[in-house]
């Protein structure tokens, strides 16, 4: 379905960026073009993969001309540039509103301009109900795309996106820190033991995206359906992996975190198909005009409930630690921890 397709991914440096050039440098799709504006990680990409499929750009997506010179010629874009940081979006959430929403806004409209076929906007379980400045923007972000997808013929572009919860390994998130932790001989510091995350595999993110691109329709939410852990038990599965024995020091939950996360909400799920693995969430088609729905509501989402961290499936500390060997970050890191181990002894 990429064959001698030119795919733009925004934010293309980044964890997901990454994982989609192991996914796709060796098909026949014909060009990558990368987004981003980190020159140097584009320098290491482009030294890491040394692919002549592999174009990079250099540019943000809150500057629509930069945008507009990357998406010449394109077919698809997996937009993936967020800043995704709940800390620090809390203290400059104006930071959050340019990238997440207007950044989107420049993205969506300079696809429809160029007649790009599909666009993937990738989002978060944050976005749902959320309480802090990253997910409200990456709620309005799905907003955007939704609201862009009534105005614009399928035909000519098709705009969905997809939401998925934390990202097993990814840059920032709490695996690596805690593998450090343990490396230096630190006590691991943990929000809350008993806060349960969404545990997802980058290759399950792609794959999310994938089949979101062959399945969705125009304004659909795509969300698999996936794991989760207590902070505490992934804290224990990856000591007990790593043999360590460091303390465990409780800190408190930082700014704008929730002690669970929801990947539908309930209004979601009362409207949702359900596909096996994964969610679909249509867009709502109905207009402006309110007073056709005054006399026939709907009992449906009273009914309903929500899908969340809590209520999925929760692994014991043996599934993740099954789970968490999927990593290959985390088998090598692994790897090289014991043999200092055995150099020391």
């Amino acid at each position: 379905m990429f064959k001698d397709k030119v795919l733009l991914i925004t934010g293309g440096t980044g964890s997901f960026g990454n994982a989609v050039m192991d996914r796709f440098l060796e098909t026949d799709i014909k060009e990558i073009r990368v987004f981003s504006r980190d020159e140097k990680k584009q320098d290491d990409m482009r030294k890491k993969y040394n692919h002549p499929k592999l174009k990079f750009y250099i540019g943000d997506v809150r500057d629509s001309r930069s945008v507009e010179t990357a998406m010449r010629n394109v077919d698809f874009v997996f937009h993936a540039a967020a800043l995704k940081q709940v800390p620090s979006c809390e203290f400059f959430p104006i930071e959050a509103v340019k990238t997440n929403i207007l950044g989107t806004e420049n993205v969506l409209q300079n696809a429809i301009r160029h007649n790009v076929k599909k666009v993937i906007c990738l989002s978060t379980d944050k976005a749902a109900y959320p309480i802090n400045a990253m997910g409200i923007s990456k709620s309005m972000m799905e907003k955007i795309f939704v609201a862009k997808s009534r105005n614009v013929d399928s035909e000519q572009t098709l705009i969905c996106g997809t939401r998925y919860g934390n990202v097993m390994a990814s840059r920032g998130s709490v695996i690596p820190l805690f593998i450090e932790k343990i490396k230096a001989g630190e006590p691991l510091t943990i929000t809350d033991p008993n806060m349960t995350r969404f545990l997802m595999t980058l290759e399950e993110a792609v794959e999310l995206v994938i089949y979101a691109f062959e399945h969705a329709q125009n304004g659909d939410i795509m969300v698999q359906k996936a794991p989760s852990s207590t902070v505490g038990d992934l804290a224990t599965a990856l000591l007990q992996l790593f043999e360590a024995y460091n303390d465990l020091k409780i800190i408190g939950t930082r700014h704008g975190e929730k002690k669970s996360e929801t990947l539908l909400t309930r209004e979601e799920y009362a409207q949702c198909e359900d596909l096996g693995n994964y969610f679909r969430v249509p867009a709502d088609s109905r207009d402006l005009n309110y007073s056709n729905y005054f006399e026939d509501g709907s009992k449906s989402i009273t009914a309903s409930y929500e899908y969340n961290s809590d209520n999925t499936t929760i692994l014991t500390v043996e599934e993740i630690k099954e789970k968490l060997l999927t990593l290959k970050y985390v088998r090598t890191e692994l790897s090289k921890y014991h043999k200092r181990q055995e150099r020391l002894h």
